[in-house]
């Protein structure tokens, strides 16, 4: 018995273009061919290609599909297990970006859950998640950014005014000390850098001196921390960093 190219590719739920495709390069020829010139396959065919689709399925190209069938001194077996090998390296990268994914919608779940009024009357003008996706991509993994994560998804909008109403006020008195030409390596200033070290550690995340003092640079090298920082006073960025090193120093 002979089937038309039509019925394999419906049996085998391949197309047929495919079928075509083997048979130009000598991967699968039909048995035979009708009186018409079209292609006829008998069930030696159809074991052939079911072992063709079996390899296809586990990755091999169709060179190599074509010597496994067709070389005797190739040993199947070896290639299928490199082949195993192969697939069982790809499972475990596709487990590690699954893994990744599902930590990366976990921490979409988190974050601030405010209202957009909500933050407006908390932040004011200043949108906390408009660089969101670039502190992930930054700070994603780090478990700094994942303890913060998991502390702001509990914050209630009262959490969120009273930490904003204690950074306020830091800035104010840094401002003051500023305003009196205190210096910022000065007791009172360095004093000042240790309360808002340990704000962020009560906070958001565990911040140690090394931390804080990167943290510091980075409000005067990133210029949108410089700006923000700067609303509360011209020149705070600088002076905020500055008491922040001298106290990092003190505690080293």
């Amino acid at each position: 018995m002979s089937y038309s190219v039509g019925q394999v590719a419906s049996f085998a739920g391949v197309t047929v273009r495919a079928l075509h495709h083997y048979d130009e390069i000598g991967l699968l020829r039909p048995g035979a061919r009708s009186a018409a010139g079209h292609r006829r396959y008998d069930d030696a065919d159809l074991d052939r290609l079911q072992r063709i689709l079996f390899y296809r399925e586990l990755g091999f190209p169709l060179e190599e599909v074509a010597v496994l069938l067709d070389d005797p001194d190739i040993d199947p077996q070896a290639h299928l297990r490199r082949q195993h090998q192969l697939l069982s390296d790809r499972i475990e990268r596709l487990r590690k970006m699954a893994a990744a994914v599902e930590r990366a919608m976990e921490a979409r779940k988190m974050g601030i859950n405010l209202t957009p009024e909500e933050k407006f009357e908390v932040f004011g003008d200043f949108d906390p998640d408009e660089h969101q996706e670039e502190v992930e991509q930054r700070w994603g993994n780090t478990e700094a950014y994942q303890e913060s994560q998991r502390r702001a998804a509990t914050y209630t909008k009262e959490d969120w005014k009273r930490i904003q109403e204690e950074a306020d006020g830091l800035s104010n008195r840094f401002v003051a000390l500023m305003g009196a030409g205190t210096p910022p390596t000065s007791e009172a200033a360095m004093d000042l850098a240790e309360e808002h070290r340990q704000g962020i550690s009560r906070n958001h995340y565990e911040c140690g001196h090394e931390m804080h003092a990167c943290l510091g640079r980075m409000y005067v090298s990133d210029h949108r921390f410089t700006e923000n920082i700067d609303k509360a006073g011209p020149g705070l960025a600088v002076y905020l960093r500055d008491a922040i090193l001298a106290n990092a120093e003190r505690h080293g």
